[in-house]
């Protein structure tokens, strides 16, 4: 039987192949405009990070969790960064392999699980990049464990958050219609929905597990935005369905 990682793993890559929005490498020109300081990375949808949460980050060591598709670290590496990513997704992976040989760069692209001991020493990174995907993670406080752990004293957490209003809702986003939390492992209604919406295995993250959760795992929260879905019924309403922390290890 495939765990729900591997059915994870297989569906973003069945997506990176039909041309996922989230697979689309930077070109070349952006890898250029990013060297001459003409730049923007998101964690969610479609506000950008402030530059001022990443700082000048010459000569940091950054790690995209969560983060291959050859999307955000390209622009790292452009800023001088020395770049890992980890990702499930072997799609995701040769496309951050193919950027970097485009553009005459070395990166550290990992195939890996994040459920599991990230295959990094403690306190490695000045910065640990993570857009929205924990919502693919029944257990979100293992991520904030052990990203606290691999960051250094002083290091940055930027993580994209999935709230519960995408999965409170149906597919037109008009009637509340499931009960929260969502888990298609504890739920079989709820499974039998992402295995028709070949939405691979997903579940639900209310703040208290994720902005809670990195309190707990010793961060400390120092900035906050929100952003929609960028499109849909829930978007035109100008409902916010995701955030982004700026955390600190002290």
């Amino acid at each position: 039987m495939k765990s729900y990682q591997d059915i994870n793993k297989e569906t973003i890559d069945k997506w990176v192949e039909e041309g996922w929005e989230w697979a689309k490498s930077i070109s070349h020109e952006e890898y250029n405009d990013a060297k001459n300081g003409n730049w923007n990375v998101l964690l969610t949808p479609t506000v950008p990070v402030p530059h001022e949460w990443i700082g000048n980050i010459k000569d940091k060591k950054i790690l995209g969790l969560a983060s291959g598709g050859g999307q955000q670290m390209p622009i790292f590496n452009a800023l001088g960064a020395k770049c890992s990513v980890l990702d499930y997704s072997s799609k995701q992976i040769e496309s951050e392999y193919k950027v970097a040989k485009r553009e005459g760069y070395t990166i550290e692209a990992i195939e890996g699980d994040m459920t599991k001991k990230l295959p990094f020493d403690d306190e490695t990174f000045d910065i640990v990049f993570h857009p929205v995907s924990n919502c693919y993670v029944e257990d979100v406080q293992h991520i904030f464990n052990e990203v606290y752990r691999v960051l250094k004293k002083g290091g940055i957490f930027l993580a994209g958050l999935n709230n519960e209003i995408n999965y409170i809702v149906d597919q037109n986003e008009k009637e509340i219609v499931w009960k929260m939390p969502f888990n298609p492992l504890k739920d079989e209604k709820a499974k039998e929905f992402m295995v028709k919406e070949n939405a691979g295995m997903q579940f639900s993250h209310n703040m208290t597990e994720q902005i809670g959760g990195q309190l707990k795992a010793g961060f400390t929260l120092v900035d906050i935005y929100e952003d929609t879905n960028g499109f849909g019924r829930l978007h035109e309403l100008n409902i916010k369905t995701y955030i982004a922390t700026k955390s600190i290890k002290k």
